[in-house]
C-alpha cells in the first residue's frame, strides 16, 4: 500500500467508524478528531519525503482498474498537489474542532452523520489531487460532489435544498463536458499509439502535439469544468448560494479546498496537455479573470450577509489566481500556486471567525453588529488577523502570492495586471469596512443589544441592555492558533512552500513557453 493510498483510505475507514457512533455525538466527534489528526500526522512524512529536485510526479503507484480501456487507479503528486493535500489535512481537524462553536445542526441530525460525510469529503478531495489517471480524476471529480451535496442539503440553512441542487448541477454538467474531452484525448492516443490510454503523462506527450484546432476543442471541455469549479465569472453563480446556505465548516472546505480543484485543473491538465490552445485562448481567460477580480470586489463591498461577503471575496481572489496562471511566467504561476494555499488559510480562518460571530449573535447580517470588540476582544483580534491576510497586508501569508502574481503578470500582460491592482485597493476597503461595521464603535445592533436598546441603538455597556456574548474560549483559541501561526509564519518566511511548488511551476510554464517559441 502506498502512502497516498493510505491517506485516501484512512478517512474512509474513519467515516465508517464515526457513522456507527451516530447515537453518541461526543464519542463520534472525538473519533473524527482523532482520525483527522492522524491523517494530518501522515502528511508530515509525505511532505518531508518530497524531493523538489526529483521527478515531476512522485510517490507514484498504479493498479489496473478497467484493462479493456486502459484505465488505472493511479496516484502521484507534484509540489502543487502536495500543498493542497496538506491544506485539506490541516483544515479538516480545525473544522471538526470548531463544529459546536460555529454550527447548530438541524433537529434530528446527528454529529456522527455530519462528521462521517466530512471525512468522506476529505478522502475524495485528497484522491482528486493525487489522481494521475485522467478517467480516475473525472470519476473522483464527480463523486466528490455527493458528500458535499448531502452536507449542504442536509445540514444547511433555510434554502439548503436549492443551494445543494444548484451546486450539484453546475459541477456535474461541467464534469460531463470534461468527460467528452477526456474521451477525445483517449482517441488521439489510440490513433497515435495503437491503443487508448488515460494515463496523464502519456496523454500530455501525445495531445500536446495535436493540431491546434483539436486542442482548442479539447481544452474548452476541461476548461469549462474547471472554470465552474474555480469559479470564474460568469460561471460563479452557484457559489454565493452554496456558501451562504452551507454550515460554516462545510463552507470552509467548499471555498477553501474544493474550489481549488478548478485552479489545480488549469495547472495539471489545461496547460500541460493543451499548451498551444492555452496560449491561443489566454486573452479570453485573462478577461474573465480580471472581470472576476473587479466584480467580486464590488459585490463583496455591497453585501449585508457575512457568508455571502466571503463568497464574493473568494470570487475576486480566484480572479487573481487565474490571472497568474494564464500570464505564463514562472513568477506569476508560482504566485498562483501559493495563492491556492494562502487563500485556503486566510479565507478558511475568515469563514470560521464569521461563523463564530454569527453563532454568538444569532445573525449573519452585518448590520446586526457593532462595537463587538468591546465585548469580545479576542474574537475581534482573530477577525482582524483573518481580514489583514485576506487583503494581503505585507507580513501576512497572502502578500507574497499576490505580489508574485502581479509582478509576473506585468511582464507579459501589463494591461490586465494594471486593472487587477484595482482589486487590491477594493480589498482593503471592503475588509476594513467589514471590521469597522462589526467590531468598532459603541456596542449596537440587534445581535448584541437586548430589547431595551432597540434595533441598531447604541447602548453603552454600563447600561446593562447588551446581550451576554462570550469571547473565544481556550479551546477555540487553540484550534484557531495553527491558522494564525501559518498566516504570520508564511508571511515572514514563505520559502518552504515556494521551494515545494517551484519545480512543478517551472515544468508547467515550460510546457507553454516551448509552444510560444516555435
Amino acid at each position: 500500500m502506498t502512502w497516498l493510498l493510505a491517506l485516501v483510505l484512512l478517512p474512509l475507514v474513519g467515516a465508517l467508524a464515526v457513522a456507527a457512533l451516530r447515537a453518541d455525538d461526543r464519542l463520534a466527534t472525538l473519533t473524527a478528531v482523532a482520525v483527522s489528526l492522524v491523517e494530518l500526522a501522515l502528511v508530515v512524512p509525505l511532505w518531508l519525503s518530497y524531493d523538489p529536485g526529483g521527478e515531476r510526479i512522485q510517490q507514484a503507484s498504479s493498479m489496473e482498474w478497467i484493462p479493456a480501456f486502459g484505465v488505472h487507479i493511479s496516484f502521484g503528486i507534484d509540489g502543487i498537489a502536495l500543498v493542497m493535500i496538506a491544506v485539506i489535512a490541516l483544515l479538516v481537524p480545525v473544522v471538526i474542532g470548531l463544529l459546536h462553536s460555529t454550527d447548530r445542526l438541524p433537529e434530528g441530525r446527528s454529529a456522527g452523520g455530519f462528521l462521517s460525510l466530512i471525512l468522506v469529503q476529505e478522502a475524495l478531495t485528497i484522491a482528486v489531487f493525487a489522481a494521475t489517471d485522467v478517467f480516475l480524476f473525472y470519476v473522483l471529480f464527480e463523486i466528490m460532489l455527493i458528500p458535499m451535496y448531502f452536507l449542504i442539503g442536509g445540514y444547511g440553512g433555510p434554502r439548503r435544498q436549492y443551494a445543494a441542487v444548484k451546486f450539484f448541477l453546475y459541477s456535474f454538467l461541467g464534469g460531463l463536458i470534461m468527460l467528452a474531452s477526456a474521451i477525445g484525448a483517449y482517441s488521439l492516443a489510440a490513433d497515435e499509439l495503437g491503443e487508448g490510454t488515460f494515463d496523464w503523462a502519456t496523454l500530455v506527450s501525445v495531445v500536446r502535439d495535436a493540431p491546434v484546432e483539436t486542442q482548442i476543442w479539447l481544452f474548452l471541455g476541461f476548461f469549462l469544468a474547471f472554470a465552474i469549479k474555480a469559479p470564474l465569472v460568469p460561471f460563479h453563480t452557484w457559489l454565493p448560494d452554496a456558501a451562504s446556505q452551507a454550515p460554516i465548516g462545510v463552507t470552509v472546505l467548499l471555498v477553501g479546498v474544493l474550489d481549488k480543484v478548478g485552479t489545480f485543473g488549469f495547472l495539471r491538465y489545461c496547460l500541460p496537455m493543451f499548451p498551444e490552445a492555452s496560449d491561443r485562448l489566454a486573452p479570453l481567460v485573462l478577461v474573465l479573470a480580471v472581470a472576476g477580480v473587479l466584480y467580486g470586489s464590488i459585490l463583496a463591498a455591497g453585501q449585508q450577509d457575512m457568508k455571502r461577503f466571503v463568497a464574493y471575496v473568494s470570487i475576486a481572489h480566484f480572479g487573481f489566481i487565474a490571472l497568474g496562471i494564464f500570464a505564463f511566467t514562472p513568477q506569476s504561476v508560482a504566485g498562483s500556486a501559493t495563492y491556492m494555499l494562502n487563500h485556503s488559510l486566510a479565507t478558511g480562518m475568515l469563514i470560521l471567525v464569521v461563523g463564530i460571530i454569527a453563532a454568538r449573535g444569532g445573525s449573519n447580517r452585518i448590520s446586526d453588529y457593532g462595537g463587538m470588540a468591546k465585548v469580545t476582544p479576542i474574537l475581534g483580534g482573530m477577525l482582524l488577523v483573518a481580514g489583514l491576510s485576506t487583503l494581503s497586508l505585507p507580513g501576512t501569508n497572502s502578500f507574497i502570492s499576490e505580489f508574485l502574481v502581479l509582478l509576473g503578470s506585468f511582464e507579459t500582460e501589463p494591461a490586465y495586471a494594471t486593472i487587477a491592482t484595482v482589486g487590491m485597493v477594493l480589498a482593503a476597503a471592503y475588509v476594513l469596512w467589514l471590521y469597522q461595521r462589526i467590531m468598532t464603535g459603541p456596542v449596537r445592533g440587534d445581535a448584541l443589544v437586548g430589547a431595551g436598546g432597540g434595533p441598531g441603538t447604541a447602548v453603552a455597556p454600563e447600561v446593562g441592555a447588551k446581550k451576554a456574548i462570550p469571547d473565544l474560549t481556550g479551546k477555540e483559541i487553540a484550534v484557531l492558533a495553527p491558522l494564525v501561526v501559518l498566516i504570520v509564519g508564511l508571511g515572514l518566511y514563505p520559502k518552504p512552500v515556494l521551494d515545494t511548488v517551484t519545480p512543478s511551476v517551472e515544468a508547467t510554464v515550460n510546457d507553454v513557453t516551448a509552444v510560444q517559441e516555435r
